[in-house]
């Protein structure tokens, strides 16, 4: 068997002010065919587990170009397209192949393409032709278009968020994809579109047990290869934009259509209960001073780089500014031009410094003080579950008693390694403020004696219902009330 493999993806928050460029991947993460690292990123475990798989079976893995750019706003056409065309040009030299399977994340938008999955999903068909089956592992926050959908013979996402089951999914996926080129099933998709919007955190209920029962329904019943929720991604104005339910069954279109809906209208009877609870900056601060064990964990929840934001936001440190707050570290304020600044200052240089809230309203107001530059970290990398993250050049500063750090390249806060890598010691701190919707989640729950959500400042728009969308349909919750009709069927 011969089958081609590369990963092609970002997350677009379409209200982002961040352009994205070539430069952007280049940034991220940007593997020649072959270079891919060991380690998986987010969106390239099909790659790392491909080899496994491949090398098990004295299969051929053909690797394409593998990308991936830190989520912003809309990616430039000529990069989105030169991305694109190298990968269906490597695809093309790699032909005849077996099988595609792709890394993909589901949410990109670029100028000129509203759904570039579909697109490059689409363009990949017309190269294989309609025999040769198409695979692809996607981030739950993504758009299932009907586009994409009808290119593809099976789809998997990532059933955790946070996304701690990346790589797990990525075997899941190839387990369907060996199957499939042996044989041994048909995989056959069925699709349920919820008609809502929300967040689903499986951290906490009733999502986390929505999670599991997927889970025992895969492994009770033989028919079923995986089941699938596709949150949505609210930040991304498209037309297809809302939580869908997928079902891959083995040729069972009806069987798959059928639970598919009654999944989908379970999550539907559910809408509005999922997301954590959240509160604004000053009766965050409140709570946290009122706690007794320490560290405490503030998550600036909507200024998170992970969801496209700059993660500039200074609300939350204005307000502990104000009230005198010490012990406390921050991680991380995106501002380029305040590391730059640092780092010709160098350690322990003490200079005047603004910093923060450049890229948009609702972010707070730039900070001025005096700074003392404790640590200078070039290309600096926190830890992501089993890969790491970088964030660039990165400055440790402090201003009146509160510990900073200043980052070069948008990152959100995955892992307490983020402050001791610049030399902070995270456990120490009474009070520490991170940039993370819940991706934190399951590394900082280990050390945090208490996490407040916090929804400071407009970075996000995280209201669907008052989000001034151009594109993305309207007839779902919370947009209106009851999209399905259940309220008016149970009267």
């Amino acid at each position: 068997m011969r089958i081609f493999t590369a990963a092609l993806a970002t997350e677009t928050n379409t209200f982002s002010p961040i352009c994205v460029d070539r430069r952007a991947f280049e940034a991220s993460l940007y593997a020649p065919p072959g270079e891919h690292p060991e380690t998986p990123t987010l969106c390239t475990a099909p790659i790392t587990v491909g080899r496994q798989v491949c090398a098990k079976k004295g299969w051929t893995l053909i690797e394409g170009t593998a990308t991936w750019a830190d989520p912003a706003g809309l990616v430039s056409r000529t990069t989105y397209e030169g991305l694109r065309d190298e990968v269906l040009g490597q695809l093309k030299a790699a032909m005849p192949v077996d099988a595609v399977v792709l890394g993909l994340h589901g949410a990109m938008v670029a100028a000129g393409y509203e759904d570039t999955e579909g697109d490059l999903l689409a363009r990949v068909r017309e190269i294989v032709g309609p025999d040769v089956p198409v695979f692809a592992e996607l981030d739950p926050h993504s758009h299932l278009t009907a586009k994409r959908f009808a290119a593809a013979n099976a789809f998997v996402y990532f059933k955790e968020f946070p996304h701690t089951d990346f790589v797990d999914r990525a075997e899941d996926l190839w387990q369907i994809a060996v199957d499939t080129l042996e044989g041994r099933v048909k995989p056959v998709m069925s699709m349920f579109d919820c008609r809502m919007i929300d967040v689903f955190p499986t951290s906490r209920d009733p999502m986390r047990s929505f999670v599991d029962k997927i889970m025992q329904i895969e492994r009770d019943d033989a028919d079923i290869l995986s089941i699938s929720v596709v949150h949505g991604f609210m930040a991304g104005d498209v037309p297809e934009m809302g939580t869908k339910l997928l079902v891959v069954t083995n040729d069972r279109q009806e069987k798959g259509d059928a639970l598919a809906r009654e999944l989908g209208m379970e999550l539907f009877a559910r809408r509005g209960t999922f997301m954590m609870p959240q509160i604004d900056e000053k009766q965050a601060v409140t709570e946290a001073l009122e706690a007794t064990t320490w560290p405490v964990v503030i998550a600036d929840m909507w200024d998170n780089p992970g969801g496209g934001t700059a993660g500039d936001a200074t609300v939350l440190l204005g307000e502990l500014l104000a009230r005198g707050v010490k012990d406390t570290a921050i991680g991380t304020i995106w501002d380029p031009m305040a590391v730059q600044i640092c780092m010709a200052a160098g350690e322990g240089a003490e200079i005047p410094l603004r910093f923060g809230a450049k890229s948009a309203p609702g972010t707070g107001d730039p900070i001025d003080g005096f700074v003392k530059v404790i640590k200078i970290v070039p290309n600096a990398e926190m830890r992501f579950g089993e890969s790491f993250a970088p964030f660039g050049d990165a400055a440790h500063i402090v201003l009146d008693g509160i510990d900073i750090i200043l980052n070069s390249t948008r990152a959100q806060s995955f892992d307490p390694s983020l402050f001791s890598v610049m030399g902070i010691d995270p456990e120490a701190k009474k009070i520490l403020v991170i940039k993370s919707t819940n991706h934190f989640f399951a590394s900082f729950s280990k050390i945090a004696s208490e996490i407040i959500y916090c929804a400071a400042g407009t970075p996000y728009p995280n209201n669907p219902a008052k989000t001034p969308y151009r594109r993305a349909r309207k007839d779902i919750w919370p947009i209106i009330a009851d999209p399905h009709g259940t309220e008016r069927g149970a009267a």
